[in-house]
């Protein structure tokens, strides 16, 4: 019973995240559920315990974002694999998104587990909500966004800022937007990322990364400009240890006539969204034109991508770039909770819950941002 509790309980928490699906998929899980044995919780937890043994400011344990060993370079462009719209839809407490991973059109492309392009208008936003197992890399476009969690953390990202969360055995948070003076939405970009199995009983880390932090990069006399947000770009690098699994992102501004060559670690997975204007995509003497709020997936085959806007074009285009490491391990993913197996997840359902295991300090907690949301 305390099982079945657990996962009725949870349904509303994860149906903010998925609504129709995520109601269906927990009807299925309840139908397919086990008991879950003593070994595996002790297993778990015995995990849980060893890895938040050091504080969550010590040294950095992800793998590097730069391959150390890796020549890149820009011979074979990839392919494009497919290409499609990311539809706009409601999504947790008034804000619209355009989710393109997440969907059917695009589910679970290691590492990646969701992206969505959001817009917060005045009196939306994200109340408290629990995550475990998952990074999440927020990248505010216009406007402010205000962070708080469980732990005691706070602050503020304004446009062009990043905040980069690890998850890990659990977290519990709110983010709300910024008022705006003239009713303007607060819109940004949020991609999860998939934690390592060794990594998903970490504990929660936060790194936030100013706009004035990130180095900038131009080519094609000064037709490309490039925030080197994670990853290398034309001979620059980005902040280092941002997240624990290597991920590049790159935002790109081309120029009518500008040309992008744009070298990518080899066997990473690598999709690009483009936020405005017309780019084109070209490999092995096909071109194709991608327009607006589209998410392009790349061929893993080839060493780099190659983009440029029409002499013509009225309008520069901008688009980011994102590529990988893929995680050679399963994903079940039940809202906000991303294990590698459904004992996990129904576990992770019980511990928050129950208010254990990573979920302690969510006893009696609100945030106070989330208490000020404008009805």
């Amino acid at each position: 019973m305390r099982t079945l509790f657990s996962i009725l309980f949870c349904i509303a928490a994860a149906a903010v995240y998925n609504k129709e699906y995520m109601l269906s998929r927990f009807t299925q899980l309840s139908k397919h559920i086990k008991p879950i044995t003593g070994n595996t919780f002790n297993s778990f937890f015995n995990t849980t315990r060893t890895m938040s043994a050091a504080p969550s400011n010590t040294a950095f344990h992800g793998l590097p974002v730069i391959p150390p060993s890796e020549a890149l370079t820009t011979t074979v462009p990839r392919k494009i694999h497919k290409s499609f719209l990311a539809i706009e839809q409601s999504e947790g407490a008034g804000a619209r998104v355009r989710r393109s991973i997440g969907t059917p059109q695009l589910r679970n492309f290691s590492p990646f587990l969701m992206l969505d392009h959001f817009a917060i208008p005045p009196g939306a936003g994200f109340p408290d909500h629990p995550h475990r197992g998952q990074e999440t890399i927020t990248y505010l476009l216009s406007g402010a966004v205000d962070h708080e969690d469980f732990a005691g953390h706070k602050g503020t990202i304004e446009a062009g800022d990043l905040q980069f969360m690890t998850a890990g055995r659990g977290i519990v948070h709110a983010e709300m937007p910024r008022q705006n003076s003239d009713g303007s939405a607060n819109v940004g970009m949020q991609l999860w990322v998939d934690l390592p199995k060794s990594l998903k009983a970490c504990e929660p880390r936060y790194r936030d990364l100013r706009a004035n932090e990130i180095p900038e990069a131009t080519a094609d006399d000064g037709k490309v400009k490039v925030k080197v947000i994670s990853g290398q770009s034309y001979g620059t690098d980005s902040v280092k240890e941002l997240a624990y699994t290597p991920v590049w992102l790159l935002d790109f501004t081309v120029q009518p006539g500008g040309h992008v060559k744009q070298a990518l670690p080899k066997g990473w997975n690598a999709f690009a969204y483009t936020l405005s204007g017309t780019t084109i995509f070209s490999s092995s003497g096909v071109s194709r034109p991608i327009e607006q709020y589209h998410n392009v997936v790349f061929d893993k085959e080839g060493d780099s991508i190659e983009a440029s806007v029409e002499d013509s074009a009225e309008t520069e285009s901008r688009f980011i770039l994102v590529a990988g490491l893929p995680l050679d391990q399963p994903i079940v993913q039940y809202g906000p909770f991303v294990l590698t197996s459904r004992d996990e997840v129904v576990q992770a359902m019980m511990d928050y819950q129950t208010h254990s295991n990573g979920f302690e300090r969510a006893l009696n907690w609100e945030s106070e941002i989330g208490k000020n949301m404008v009805h």
